[in-house]
């Protein structure tokens, strides 16, 4: 092919995409008209709109059999386009429709971010500094949250679950940052975790045996290593039974449960007032009769109120950002610190040592797998204001978890429940 051929070519599929997006352009303008005129949701009524969208396209291509329009080849196409631009999120929303992407980033309007199982990826998308703000402001309408200069962080959800963070222009150079963390379900249960090779049969078994008998369990992890899926899949492991309350900054938790009660925090009003914080949420959750108290992350002070619980005897879960178990306990004795001056370590070490019963460590190795990589007790000892530990999973031989020789605390709550501890443990060697 000459470059004279070549050019003509390119110059033709430019043209061609050009009329493509005028078509789309015009259909988009009629579909929003109608929208208005019916008074429908987009976000809420997202079937009603892509209803619209067949009966716009429609009609399009019947007008095209006078040769008074530009005919239409590929129905769903045009469709699936004008529903992403109308009901979701514009040129986003093929990354939001693919199961394998679990999280979206915008450096710059021209640098936008996948994650896929585990790896980031720079896409081919480029935007423009408007169609980022549009975006941002429509995901915001659908979850009743604000940015501003007041307010320059905010964390939000999507109508399918996923969550929205955006950090302002003026906080971040240059432009607006945001990141959209997809409610990825790959994994409901126990069970599920090891069918996707991130632990063991025998230390799912234990798992469960252990949320079963009430223990105090404390996820740990790095950014996306799965601590919420893990969490998801403990309480998924909850007695029906059982009364659940929740707290969290998002609502990102799901498992089934026929008695739960999800909360989610609160970002102040204008007037800078009406905030409801994660600690006041772990305050109201003991208000509300519960069996069970989960707390989707703890950052800060409300790590002091979550202790408070557990150690009065209420079962509980949580997650927390550390390298290794024995990070993630020093850090549940420094974070209710943060409450107030009178709260000191020689308080907070020994209730930590009493109030957690398992560490569970995640880990994501070079492959992007997520992985258990250490399951420990906690047997309520203390030495030289060391919280002392023992290993009953660890990643030993061949990379692999392998049974350890510790034993898991309040061995008389598995008893309580007719669980053999002992038997559970003993067939993982």
């Amino acid at each position: 092919m000459t470059a004279i051929q070549a050019s003509g070519r390119d110059a033709g599929d430019g043209r061609d995409t050009a009329a493509r997006d005028d078509v789309l352009d015009q259909l988009d303008a009629r579909v929003r008209e109608i929208v208005r005129r019916d008074g429908v949701d987009p976000q809420r009524d997202a079937r009603l709109v892509r209803r619209i969208a067949e009966g716009v396209v429609r009609e399009q291509d019947e007008r095209s059999l006078t040769g008074a329009v530009a005919p239409i080849h590929d129905h769903e196409a045009y469709v699936g386009e004008l529903l992403a631009r109308v009901s979701g999120f514009g040129p986003l929303q093929p990354f939001l429709d693919d199961p394998e992407i679990e999280e979206i980033w915008i450096n710059d309007p021209t640098r936008v971010f996948v994650a896929r199982n585990g790896r980031h990826e720079l896409t081919n998308l480029m935007l423009s500094q408007a169609q980022v703000t549009e975006l941002v402001e429509r995901m915001l309408k659908s979850s009743g949250r604000r940015i501003d200069v007041s307010q320059p962080f905010v964390d939000a959800m999507l109508p399918e679950g996923h969550r929205l963070h955006v950090v302002l222009e003026g906080i971040s150079r240059g432009f607006s940052a945001v990141n959209i963390r997809k409610f990825v379900l790959k994994a409901a249960t126990l069970d599920d975790l090891v069918e996707l090779g991130s632990l063991p049969p025998a230390a799912a078994a234990f798992l469960a045996a252990s949320v079963r008998a009430g223990l105090n369990v404390l996820v740990a992890g790095g950014t996306q290593a799965g601590k919420t899926t893990m969490l998801n899949c403990l309480a998924a492991a909850i007695p029906g039974g059982d009364r659940v309350i929740s707290a969290e900054e998002v609502f990102e938790l799901r498992f089934p449960h026929p008695d739960w009660v999800p909360m989610q925090t609160r970002q102040s009003g204008l007037e800078g007032t009406g905030e409801i914080k994660l600690r006041d949420l772990v305050k109201e959750a003991l208000r509300m009769r519960p069996s069970r108290v989960i707390v989707g992350e703890v950052r800060a002070e409300e790590c002091l109120d979550l202790l408070l619980a557990l150690n009065a005897g209420l079962p509980g879960m949580c997650t927390i950002h550390a390298n290794s178990a024995r990070e993630a306990l020093v850090k549940m004795c420094t974070l209710p610190l943060l409450a107030g001056e009178n709260i000191s370590a020689r308080f907070v070490v020994p209730t930590v040592a009493n109030s957690v019963d398992l560490v569970v460590h995640l880990g994501i190795d070079t492959t992007g797998t997520r992985r258990v990589n250490e399951i420990v007790a906690v047997p309520g000892r203390v030495e030289s204001d060391i919280i002392e530990t023992e290993p009953i999973f660890e990643r030993g031989a061949g990379d692999q978890v392998q049974r350890a020789s510790g034993m898991p605390p309040r061995l008389e709550r598995y008893a309580q429940v007719g669980i053999d501890v002992h038997r559970i443990l003993n067939e993982s060697r």
